[in-house]
């Protein structure tokens, strides 16, 4: 299944307006005029323009100006967050999007939930570049009944010794006789698992439902949308903070 909607198809008097030939009230009328094809076809008044359409304006092609893209993925279980074309599950392949995205930020092979991507490298690389400052919130099933002693440690720092590293206090709550839902500052490669692991525990499901200002709601497994406004200049606050 591919995670791939056409989020961006768009009406042709918007397209031809977001290229700056004229309003779209104008648009219309070289619209009727027939002055306008897409893929070669004359267009109409309710045509759409879908990611790599050609579109022709007495003959020339036109294109929008470049825009940023934020969209986010419900990751399902096996893909990978890479992008390299040689791994057949990578994220990049599997969202199948028109432009070229990075990921903010990974989830494991096995987890699942929400990854944020973009064209916008540079608010990217600033809000890896300060991931221990964005809380990222996970619910997490295990394989035996979740004790008060497990919560408080978890809470208190795991110490990881294969990483070195005794993990950051953190905010844990139990929300079932095995579940628990998990609020993490840091982003230690595989935090969780391996912090259960620590404790005796073994993850069997771990999914991220939010990453700082964004929430993962009910998005289907698999689907993508695109962030809203206030989502955006949430996450590009965070970056330049």
């Amino acid at each position: 299944m591919s995670g791939s909607d056409n989020l961006d198809a768009v009406r042709i008097n918007r397209y031809i307006a977001s290229c700056g030939i004229c309003s779209r009230r104008a648009a219309d009328k070289l619209i009727e005029e027939g002055r306008i094809k897409v893929n070669g076809i004359t267009a109409d008044m309710g045509s759409k323009v879908n990611p790599g359409d050609e579109v022709r304006f007495d003959g020339n092609l036109i294109t929008p100006a470049k825009t940023d893209v934020y969209i986010m993925l419900n990751k399902p279980r096996g893909i990978i967050c890479t992008a390299s074309a040689d791994d057949p599950d990578n994220i990049i392949g599997f969202v199948n999007y028109p432009e070229r995205l990075f990921t903010i930020g990974r989830l494991d092979k096995e987890s699942t939930g929400l990854i944020l991507l973009t064209n916008d490298g540079i608010t990217a690389n600033l809000l890896l570049r300060t991931e221990g400052a964005h809380e990222k919130e996970y619910t997490v099933a295990v394989d035996k009944p979740v004790t008060d002693e497990f919560i408080k440690k978890m809470s208190s720092g795991v110490a990881i010794p294969d990483l070195d590293r005794t993990t950051l206090p953190c905010r844990v709550k139990r929300t079932g006789e095995r579940t628990f839902n998990i609020i993490l500052t840091q982003g230690l490669n595989r935090q969780i698992r391996r912090m259960c692991e620590e404790l005796g525990y073994r993850v069997v499901r771990l999914k991220r439902i939010r990453f700082a200002n964004i929430e993962l709601g009910d998005l289907e497994t698999g689907k993508i949308r695109k962030l809203t406004d206030k989502e955006i200049s949430g996450l590009r606050s965070l970056a330049n903070a």
